[in-house]
């Protein structure tokens, strides 16, 4: 059985969150696969020890991660209980509300009702308190955006939440959304979206830029394009990859005879500097002081101790970099 170790904090490096005085560690742990209904419950426990153990003090979840939507708040609940009781204070806890979560015209988007009712839910589920972050996990092109913003304030002043963040916003309604929120000083910390060597939308779409401006953190997901950036798809799509059995978020139109090229390219790349190609992906995200934390979705212990010793690697030179931009010009 795995106990909790007293050099948990030896090796993890943290940043701190924007112009905040939240530090978290530059690998969190995402929740959003292998926590769901059908997954083991001693594996989920054991995950969860381990990413502690290695300094991953930050566990990232939201309402509809599963199967079913709120198991994985669920599990986690229970891992919290069996595993962390005494912990709580080291760890920063985060979850979302802003996809159809329950039948019916409030259980989606972002109106008031949707997500302080999603919040007590989460809450309950976890059998917590308060919430480090709580973030609205979409932008809602029809509630009005103050009545949003308002329900992020008030989940703040009613103590059920310590800061919050925006997810999957665009820098347009993400400059908006931040003067609401900084007219009413609400503590907003911290924005999550994709961003991985094959996805660079943020750095086009003004999200970047306005995280940048308003010294917001920056905490991305999908670091390693749900598998591509792996040696799972070096050779096509694998029988039993998730391409292939659940291809829901990972469509097999998506892995063309020009990306298996441009992955093979990269990987050839990282085994020039000893690493794998997941490897090598985190570190180019990382060598970005500008992104506060990579959440990582690991199923298996040996994936997080992998992505962990990314840590160690070295830094990128001019000619990797470059090399690395050639390669993604490919499939432009």
């Amino acid at each position: 059985m795995l106990t909790i170790s007293d050099k948990r904090y030896d090796h993890m490096e943290y940043r701190r969150c924007g112009h905040s005085g939240l530090m978290l560690p530059i690998i969190s742990y995402g929740l959003w696969h292998n926590f769901g209904e059908n997954n083991d419950y001693e594996t989920m426990k054991d995950l969860c020890i381990t990413a502690f153990n290695l300094g991953i003090t930050h566990f990232d979840l939201a309402n509809n991660y599963g199967p079913k939507p709120g198991a994985a708040e669920e599990n986690f609940g229970k891992i919290l209980k069996d595993c962390f009781d005494g912990y709580r204070d080291e760890l920063i806890i985060s979850t979302k509300a802003g996809y159809d979560m329950w039948d019916g015209p409030y259980g989606n988007w972002g109106s008031r009702k949707y997500l302080l009712a999603s919040l007590d839910q989460s809450l309950k589920r976890m059998g917590l308190d308060y919430v480090d972050i709580f973030y609205h996990h979409r932008m809602d092109p029809n509630t009005p955006l103050e009545e949003t913003m308002g329900a992020l304030a008030t989940a703040v002043e009613s103590g059920k939440a310590l800061y919050v963040g925006l997810s999957n916003y665009d820098g347009e309604t993400l400059d908006k959304a931040i003067k609401i929120l900084e007219a009413r000083h609400v503590p907003y910390i911290i924005n999550q979206n994709r961003y991985n060597i094959l996805d660079r939308t943020i750095e086009t779409n003004g999200l970047y830029l306005a995280t940048q401006n308003y010294k917001k953190g920056l905490i991305v997901f999908s670091p390693l394009a749900q598998g591509q950036l792996t040696n799972r798809y070096l050779n096509g799509i694998p029988l039993d990859s998730r391409m292939s059995q659940d291809p829901r978020f990972l469509k097999p139109e998506v892995l063309t005879q020009t990306k298996v090229e441009c992955l093979n390219a990269l990987n050839q790349l990282a085994l020039s500097r000893n690493e794998t190609l997941a490897q090598m992906s985190l570190k180019w995200l990382l060598r970005n002081e500008a992104v506060t934390s990579v959440l990582i979705g690991a199923s298996r212990i040996d994936q997080l101790i992998e992505n962990v010793n990314v840590i160690h690697s070295p830094d990128f030179s001019s000619d990797e970099l470059e090399f690395i931009n050639k390669a993604i010009e490919q499939l432009k």
